[in-house]
């Protein structure tokens, strides 16, 4: 928790010695929370297609990291967040609905699992890919430090290695102390990818060539759309173990649409819509997998998702607004 409270204290600091960098709406424009995954990215852009075209408002999206992305929302810098997984930084979530600047719009989809994850092949095995188990008694995190040769790192050719996500995200500061407390910092090396792209190519590069890997991940993804990976269990989840070392599974995190408090008070209605919005796992695992299979932009996709899904969505709108994104999609093809 040191590390975590050095990183808020990094970005404070830099927020405070350099206030020009912070944002400006532009006359009737919303500013999306455009965090670093593919999901949140995603409804970003589903609920700024129907503002663009239904609301008549600007659009941005400000790609940030998680911690600097909450405190823009709680400065106002950013106004909303259609994806935030408030429970991977519960103390920082607790404290800013205390102070009352960033606001719960209920959930986007149901909790969302994430977790360690290896490749189905190290377990199982891949026949047609002439692929033979390495690690055949492999279930539990318990089992990692008799396969550390299996995830050898190699830059430390006398550890695993565990990929672990960016050093941005509190949640990769919670698997570090996952590590500590299971007792795996002494057979596995803490290897932190540089963004959650390098994350996911890092599963995606070892998954083509048939290599073992060890990692953190979630879903919906299009990554975990696309291959066949295994979630090493962990002790139950507890809550006061969570909120201490963490070793214990990880809570089934709320996904959630969240907003600057003052810039809702507002936009009422902009407050009803994103209140409104709901999708599933399925809804969204489907469109991601969409996306990555045919090369989609995050844009295109949130067009087809839209015109998939129509009553879907005009149950969010009215009457009026729902005429004019049809006419949108129309006019776009």
């Amino acid at each position: 928790m040191r590390n975590l409270k050095t990183i808020f204290a990094v970005i404070l600091t830099t927020i405070a010695i350099f206030p020009s960098a912070r944002l400006e709406a532009v006359g009737n424009e919303v500013i999306f929370t455009d965090f670093s995954w593919d999901s949140a990215q995603f409804h970003n852009r589903v609920a700024g297609y129907i503002l663009e075209k239904g609301f008549d408002r600007k659009v941005r999206y400000s790609f940030t990291e998680e911690m600097p992305g909450f405190l823009g929302l709680e400065r106002g810098d950013l106004h909303l967040a259609m994806e935030t997984w408030v429970d991977n930084s519960i103390s920082f979530w607790d404290k800013a609905k205390e102070r009352g600047r960033i606001v719960d719009l209920g959930k986007n989809y149901p909790d969302a699992p994430q977790g360690w994850y290896v490749p189905a092949y190290v377990v199982k095995g891949d026949p047609k890919r002439g692929i033979e188990p390495l690690a055949p008694d492999l279930k539990s995190v318990s089992d990692l430090p008799k396969y550390w040769e299996v995830f050898k790192d190699p830059e430390d050719k006398g550890k695993g290695r565990f990929l672990n996500g960016p050093t941005g995200w509190p949640v990769s500061v919670k698997n570090a102390s996952k590590l500590e407390a299971y007792g795996l910092d002494e057979t596995y090396s803490n290897f932190y990818a540089g963004s959650g792209a390098a994350l996911a190519v890092g599963i995606a590069g070892a998954y083509e060539k048939g290599q073992p890997v060890l990692a953190y991940y979630w879903e919906p993804t299009p990554l975990l759309g696309k291959y066949d990976m295994i979630k090493l269990e962990e002790p139950p989840y507890d809550p006061e173990v969570w909120k201490g070392s963490g070793a214990c599974a990880f809570p089934a995190c709320r996904v959630l649409k969240t907003g600057n408090a003052a810039f809702l008070e507002s936009e009422p209605e902009i407050k009803a819509f994103v209140e409104a919005y709901a999708t599933s796992l399925e809804l969204t695992s489907t469109a991601l997998a969409k996306m990555d299979a045919e090369g989609m932009t995050h844009d295109e996709a949130a067009r087809w998702f839209l015109r998939e899904h129509p009553d879907l969505w005009a149950s969010w709108v009215d009457e009026e607004v729902r005429v004019k994104v049809l006419a949108a999609l129309k006019a776009d093809g």
